[in-house]
């Protein structure tokens, strides 16, 4: 996802048509109100690109060449528990853990690392053909997505691909970071736009859509990039969201309008 600035303005020009009112179409799913709980210290260097909580373990992968990694902190004290980096040849993405596995996603590299999630050691590389985006696990089962529209079912263990599934009504999706929360949908970052969509895994129905735009200070969006990272918090009703140099990391409710 080595996004370019002239996508990013491109971005930035749709949307502004939108909010003037030209012609678009109305987004027929309901909104949902991002309800502020509670704010954490985000590393402002972090290209985000994945967010997990596992127990009290806040997992978060980054990207960029020669830049990209994994890291897992101490949820409560924010406390590095390991860290690891990709050589510099790949660009790291989206992050989900299964079972006894880390897995970690590149963008055009096509492979794919399991991890081991306590020291986050390399057990084994798969390849897989496509971009690499986000990812996250749901019960039995792997769902990627690749910047398209398109959500991707994968075995957690071999990597293979089980099952495709295309969004009802909105072909012009690029997904992003994914979270399959407790609540059985799957949140997904709307790149380029701050927007998270809530999915139906299982019709591709987009249900609700939140908007992160508003959780920055004007001067905080000067140095910062568009929202992506979104974990749910187990137990609760409540998600950690960021994004790309985001200088925090906030606790939110979506609520409905």
């Amino acid at each position: 996802m080595e996004r370019t600035l002239r996508a990013s303005a491109a971005g930035v020009l749709v949307g502004a048509l939108v909010a003037a009112g030209c012609g678009q179409p109305v987004d027929p799913a309901p909104r949902l109100r991002v309800e502020v709980v509670g704010t954490r210290p985000h590393d402002r260097d972090a290209f985000t690109q994945g967010l997990e909580v596992v127990g009290g373990v806040l997992y978060e992968s980054t990207g960029l060449t020669g830049r990209s990694g994994v890291r897992a902190t101490d949820l409560s004290t924010g406390a590095e528990l390991a860290r690891a980096d990709l050589a510099e040849a790949y660009f790291g993405e989206g992050i989900a853990h299964t079972g006894a596995i880390l897995w970690q996603l590149t963008w055009r590299d096509g492979v794919a690392f399991a991890r081991d999630p306590g020291t986050l050691r390399v057990l084994r590389e798969v390849r897989y053909d496509g971009e690499g985006w986000g990812l996250c696990a749901r019960g039995g089962t792997l769902v990627m997505s690749d910047g398209s529209d398109t959500l991707t079912f994968r075995d957690p263990i071999t990597f293979d691909v089980l099952g495709t599934l295309r969004l009802r009504d909105r072909k012009d999706a690029h997904l992003n970071e994914l979270d399959c929360a407790p609540d059985g949908f799957v949140y997904a970052n709307d790149y380029p736009s701050n927007r998270v969509l809530r999915i139906a895994p299982e019709t591709g129905a987009v249900l609700a859509v939140a908007d992160l735009g508003g959780l920055l200070t004007r001067a905080e969006r000067a140095d910062a990039q568009v929202a992506n990272g979104i974990a749910a918090l187990p137990g609760t009703d409540r998600f950690l969201v960021t994004g790309k140099y985001w200088p925090t990391v906030f606790e939110v409710r979506f609520v409905p309008e």
